[in-house]
């Protein structure tokens, strides 16, 4: 199995991204499954009706979501009734939502699982915890596992890797919006990456304006961040995996730069 997975979408600018360069990744590529992080497609925070259903249309098979999952609050309108997105499963019982799912692509199916980290970010229940519930209930009808570590922590994210090494296929990290140099598969055959990055305005700060974010930084005072417009960046990570057995095969990370030449 072939699956493609996308950092962080920020703003129309990731938006925009996404949608140009989806075609020439599928043609590249050739994903059987295409899996986005959406937590801050809305103007940098949360996500709409509307934009979900334009990743779908555009060929994403699922979206996973983060701390930012409630920020835009017409995400209680359709949160319980869209299969394919899921949000942090760590989220206390009873949450809108789901924190896994399974979905299909190219005659593929691909267990998905969303979680979210403890350190720097608000106290949820221990991922490692849910994880262990999760993906061992997963395995018994699902060998290919992608789980999502929403987290701030380098730490915490290669925690995830190795705890879930032999037993999910790709374990890849977001939130932090940079891209990491240190993809590999682990000895169990999990892929892993410490943050697959962002796709969005790439002149701001983590997809911001660049002045509010200093000014932040060098007053300490209230700041409305909002997203940065411009040229855009991509990041992502494409992985093979074995589907007799769930571990991968391969595993590659993507960046591309708005204007940047490359063989079509």
């Amino acid at each position: 199995m072939k699956v493609l997975f996308i950092g962080d979408i920020v703003g129309n600018v990731g938006r925009k991204a996404l949608k140009e360069n989806l075609p020439y990744l599928k043609t590249k590529y050739k994903p059987h499954v295409v899996i986005v992080n959406g937590e801050n497609a809305a103007a940098g925070r949360g996500i709409t009706g509307a934009i979900a259903n334009e990743f779908f249309n555009w060929g994403v098979h699922g979206i996973t979501l983060g701390n930012h999952t409630w920020d835009n609050k017409d995400i209680f309108d359709f949160i319980d009734d869209e299969p394919r997105m899921i949000r942090p499963a760590n989220f206390p019982p009873g949450t809108p939502g789901r924190g896994y799912t399974v979905v299909k692509g190219e005659g593929k199916e691909l267990a998905i699982v969303n979680l979210q980290g403890r350190t720097f970010l608000p106290a949820l229940d221990c991922p490692f915890r849910v994880a262990d519930e999760i993906v061992d209930e997963l395995r018994r009808d699902h060998k290919c596992i992608l789980v999502d570590m929403h987290a701030e922590a380098t730490s915490e994210k290669i925690a995830m890797g190795w705890h879930l090494d032999g037993r999910a296929s790709l374990v890849v990290g977001t939130h932090t919006h940079v891209q990491s140099n240190d993809d590999r598969i682990l000895p169990g055959g999990t892929a892993y990456l410490t943050d697959a990055g962002m796709v969005g305005p790439r002149d701001g700060i983590l997809g911001m304006e660049r002045e509010a974010v200093l000014r932040k930084f060098y007053t300490q005072l209230p700041v409305r961040f909002v997203v940065d417009d411009g040229k855009w960046h991509f990041h992502g990570v494409f992985v093979e995996i074995d589907e007799s057995t769930g571990a991968a095969t391969k595993i590659e990370k993507i960046r591309l730069m708005e204007d940047e030449w490359r063989m079509e």
